[in-house]
């Protein structure tokens, strides 16, 4: 327990350090929205790009991984629609619960996995990535369409937005470059790579700087059904999966860390752009990014242990 609490701790204290910041209101303005652009845009691409380009992808067991975190996000998502009518969720609230378990805070997630991992870390975190970031958002974007809370062009707009997702476009870029065997020549191996070393202090910083604590309040049912169901299903789902389909080593490490994270932040924005309960987003978020910060080591601790 002790070595996944000191890895994961310094990820914790970046959390806290923007919470404070965000509390303070400093630097003020339009500061930290912009920073986010910024990280969302170039720095975590860039990271992604780097890692996958010159990894050995070959070493992750790609489609057992692949039937483990999108087999478990597709099976929670499919049993949440089922239980909708048994639920009695208003459909606002519905899509935010849902978003609360579908979606995952990448930010927390491939810093973890550098930080238990090291570089086989990265690699994976960067593939899981890759194939979980396209299904959240397309399950996401189902759900809001089913639920009716928008109109048609929310729909098209979404659907283009998910087309010109970065963290998708990184994935892409890297891959191509990596099977490819081009790589990155030259000068742009080191200078992306350190552009991309800055992505996780800052984006944790950014995590805790997006908390609401004042949300909480709002949470109620919908929350504990979305946390209960992030935080302790899905790692259990994970693990059950995962030894169905043979994965281990470090493979099994980063899909029950990527289990266990809580969701993205980014869940508030599509709440407010697609009809979404957004208080209730912002309470589901940051009370699973504060009770991940507990129960994460738990739960890596004892679905490790078997």
């Amino acid at each position: 327990m002790s070595s996944i609490v000191d890895a994961l701790s310094p990820l914790f204290a970046l959390i806290a350090l923007g919470a404070v910041l965000g509390w303070a209101r400093f630097p003020g303005g339009e500061f930290w929205p912009r920073l986010e652009r910024f990280i969302y845009y170039l720095l975590f691409p860039a990271m992604l790009v780097a890692t996958l380009a010159s990894a050995e992808v070959s070493r992750v067991s790609v489609l057992p991984l692949a039937i483990t975190l999108v087999g478990t996000m597709v099976l929670l998502g499919g049993v949440l629609w089922l239980a909708r009518g048994w639920l009695a969720l208003s459909p606002p609230v519905f899509t935010s619960a849902f978003q609360g378990v579908v979606r995952f805070n990448t930010y927390v997630g491939v810093a973890g996995a550098a930080a238990l991992y090291g570089e086989p870390g990265l690699t994976v975190a960067a593939v899981a990535i890759a194939l979980m970031v396209p299904t959240a958002n397309i399950l996401c974007v189902l759900a809001f369409i089913v639920s009716g809370t928008q109109g048609p062009a929310s729909v098209g707009k979404s659907m283009l937005a998910l087309v010109r997702n970065p963290l998708i476009l990184a994935c892409l870029a890297g891959v191509g470059l990596n099977v490819s065997g081009i790589g990155l020549p030259g000068v742009s191996a080191p200078a992306i790579e350190l552009l991309g070393q800055a992505a996780l202090p800052l984006g944790l910083v950014a995590v805790g700087v997006a908390l609401r604590p004042k949300a909480l309040w709002r949470g109620g049912r919908a929350f504990w059904l979305s946390s209960v169901l992030k935080l302790i299903i899905t790692p259990l789902l994970v693990l059950g999966l995962a030894w169905l389909f043979g994965l281990h080593g470090v493979d099994l490490g980063v899909a029950l860390l990527f289990a266990a994270l809580p969701t993205a932040t980014s869940a508030y924005i599509l709440a407010r752009q697609l009809g979404g309960d957004a208080e209730l987003m912002a309470a589901i978020i940051t009370g699973q990014t504060l009770l991940a910060m507990l129960a994460m080591p738990v739960m890596l601790e004892l679905l490790g242990a078997f």
